[in-house]
Formats: C-alpha cells, sequence, structure tokens
C-alpha cells in the first residue's frame, strides 16, 4: 500500500510527524518514505510494508495530509505503476530525467588513455553534449584482455569532465568498493562532474552490488537489462536497488544473448521500451553499440547502430547510450562497435530527428483518442 501525501506536506509539517507515529503503532507494519520530482510538484510517498490487507483504505485517506491511498500489488512495490501512480523522475546535476526526457550518453566503453578521453569530451563539448559513458572498471570474458584502469584513471578523468563541462559520466561499478573509490575521488577533485553508478549485464543478479547501489542516494543509478534474464527478473532487480532506499534509477535495454540475433551480437530488444514504461515508473534507455557489436551498415548506407538507435527512440527512449572513440581501430575494448568522432553531428542529428518523429507520431495518436472509443453495439 502506497500514501501519497498533498503538495504542501513536508517530512517538517506536524501532519506528516502525526502520519509516521499512527503508521508506526500499527501491528506488522514497516514504512519507507520516498520522495520523487514529478513533472508538476515534488511527490511524497510513503510506503507500507508487510500485512497492509487488513488495512481499510477509507481511513487512511482521512488522515491529515493524506492525498490518495494505493493498494498495490506484490510485483515492484517501489518502482511499479500500480494503476493510478503518475510517473515521477529526479534531478541530478541540473538536468532532469523521467519519462518524458530524453538525452545521449556518447563516449568510451572503457577509458584507455588521457588522450583520447580529452578527444571524446572536447568532441561532445563541441557538439553541446553535457552527458557522457566512461567506464573505469570493465568486466571482460577473458581475464587476460584490458579490464579498464580503475581507480588510478578517476583523478584526471573527472579533471576533463569538468575542463570540457561534462555534467554526468555514466560508469559501471563492479563492486561495493568502487562507489567509495568513485566517492573520494570525485571529493578530491572538487566535484566538477557528476556519476552515474552502471549496473552492467554481467552484474544483473548481484544482489549485494544491488543493495549497495541502492544504499546511497548521493549517485543515481543505470541498470542494464541481464543478457539473459527476462523482463520480470530485471525488474525486480531494479526493485532491490529501490528497496534499500534509491529511487533515482534509469532502466536500460541492451540486446538479449541468443543466437537469433545473428549476425549482430546480441537481439535488440527495444521493442520492451514501451513495456518497461507501462509496469514502472523508471525512464527507459536504450544501447545500440552492444547489441550490434560492429559498425556495419546496410544498403541504404544507413549503420545497424543508428537504425536501432532510432527504433528505440521511436520507441519511446529517454536515453541513447552510444560508444564513440578518436581512433576505434586502437581502441583497447570493444573498438569493432564505437562510432568515429566526426559522426557525433550526423549521429545526434539523425537521434534527434528520430526523437522529433516519436513525438509528432504521439500527438497523431492522442488526437485520435482511441482509449475513449466504445465498441459498437
Amino acid at each position: 500500500m502506497i500514501i501519497i501525501l498533498k503538495p504542501e506536506i513536508t517530512q517538517e509539517t506536524p501532519e506528516f510527524k502525526f502520519l509516521m507515529k499512527y503508521l508506526s503503532e500499527l501491528k506488522g507494519i514497516k514504512t519507507l518514505v520516498a520522495e520523487y520530482q514529478g513533472v508538476t510538484r515534488k511527490v511524497i510517498e510513503i510506503h507500507l510494508i508487510g500485512e497492509d490487507y487488513d488495512l481499510p483504505v477509507e481511513l487512511l485517506q482521512s488522515l491529515p495530509g493524506v492525498e490518495k491511498v494505493v493498494r498495490v500489488s506484490a510485483k515492484y512495490r517501489q518502482i511499479g505503476r500500480h494503476g493510478d501512480l503518475e510517473p515521477v523522475g529526479f534531478d541530478y546535476k541540473g538536468l532532469h530525467f523521467d519519462q518524458d526526457s530524453f538525452h545521449v550518453f556518447m563516449g568510451l566503453c572503457a577509458a584507455d588513455t588521457k588522450e583520447n578521453v580529452e578527444a571524446i569530451f572536447k568532441a561532445m563539448n563541441e557538439a553541446g553534449v553535457r552527458t557522457a559513458r566512461m567506464g573505469a572498471y570493465k568486466p571482460r570474458t577473458s581475464p587476460y584482455d584490458f579490464q579498464g584502469h580503475g581507480r588510478e584513471c578517476l583523478p584526471w578523468l573527472f579533471e576533463l569532465a569538468g575542463k570540457y563541462n561534462i555534467a554526468i559520466i555514466a560508469m559501471e561499478v563492479l563492486s561495493p568498493h568502487h562507489i567509495d573509490e568513485i566517492w573520494e575521488e570525485l571529493e578530491k577533485a572538487g566535484h566538477p562532474t557528476g556519476v552515474m553508478l552502471q549496473i552492467g549485464t554481467r552484474n544483473a543478479q548481484n544482489f549485494e552490488l544491488l543493495k549497495a547501489v541502492g544504499n546511497q542516494q548521493e549517485f543515481p543509478v543505470l541498470y542494464k537489462r541481464g543478457m539473459g534474464l527476462t523482463i520480470e527478473e530485471s525488474l525486480n532487480a531494479c526493485e532491490y536497488i529501490a528497496s534499500e532506499g534509491n529511487h533515482n534509477i534509469i532502466f536500460c535495454l541492451r540486446g538479449v544473448r541468443t543466437h537469433l540475433g545473428d549476425p549482430h551480437r546480441n537481439l535488440v530488444d527495444f521493442g520492451h521500451v514501451p513495456v518497461i514504461k507501462r509496469l514502472t515508473r523508471l525512464p527507459v534507455c536504450v544501447d545500440p553499440s552492444h547489441p550490434i557489436g560492429s559498425r556495419v551498415a546496410a544498403p541504404d548506407g544507413i549503420k545497424d547502430i543508428y537504425h536501432v538507435a532510432a527504433q528505440g527512440v521511436i520507441s519511446g527512449a529517454n536515453m541513447v547510450l552510444v560508444e564513440f572513440h578518436p581512433d576505434p581501430h586502437r581502441a583497447l575494448c570493444d573498438g569493432p562497435q564505437a562510432l568515429f568522432l566526426e559522426e557525433i553531428p550526423c549521429f545526434l542529428d539523425y537521434i534527434n530527428r528520430a526523437r522529433e518523429a516519436y513525438l509528432d507520431m504521439k500527438n497523431i495518436v492522442a488526437r485520435c483518442n482511441f482509449q475513449n472509443m466504445a465498441p459498437k453495439p
């Protein structure tokens, strides 16, 4: 059960304190308070966890400061829509993320050299892009492959981000202690940029790591669907994060592992964008680089990465995560799928036109008003 408070109620008002005292006296019930930034206002919710099936909705709704009470199903208690709950988002480093926003994160899957990082940040700055992907910790199938520079690259990575006005870096973490390392190095650097912690597909069910990123609220979380996990399994993983207190989560589709996707590396699953948005209140990201795995182009001259990125955006994606590299042929990680820096203006133009097409089609369908069409007798 979720109690939604009236807009004027804060955690300092008498109504909130009365309500929390009242709820604390209910047997078998634990409470979790969550604050979200909605489209028009900040929303405070009190989640009741435990044996709440006997609690009358009418009674709770009559309590001071309560706007609405929603009885929820067992699935996705924290992140689910549950019918009446409006989609919400979050603000981070001056940028807003929700199911209506749109951002492009570009860069290196793993930072290899300082010169390459500076080249990509410089090109992004010239194109007006302030959101990057840049790994310091990189899991690899072979123990002999490049696995990122780890903590030692963070000082110059953050310094360059500040120099080129990069607001946020999406960065994968493999272990809870990586979160501490990132925070400590950001402190030393004076916080010139922000970090979005990425849970990669290989850690999609690393439950201790999920709890660790959920237990801190300084950094938002980008969760990548497990390459062999169902939607339900992946959303339950996001529920692990939210249940620890961090609701600033973006769900990323990155393709699933099956030979049915050949010759692409993975089968593109971007048709699930509206499914995630329907089931949850999370913004949805698509990563076209990893499922395709190469810069191959179709007969129309458009690279497959462009094609599937547009498919995700046309489906309503709120974020695109795409790889670029100054010299992909010499990249130490995922070079075959990285796009060239010279392509950045073209890719942005291409993807922004796909976004405009999505918004146009959304308006067309809204005017058609299919939902109010009654069946003919």
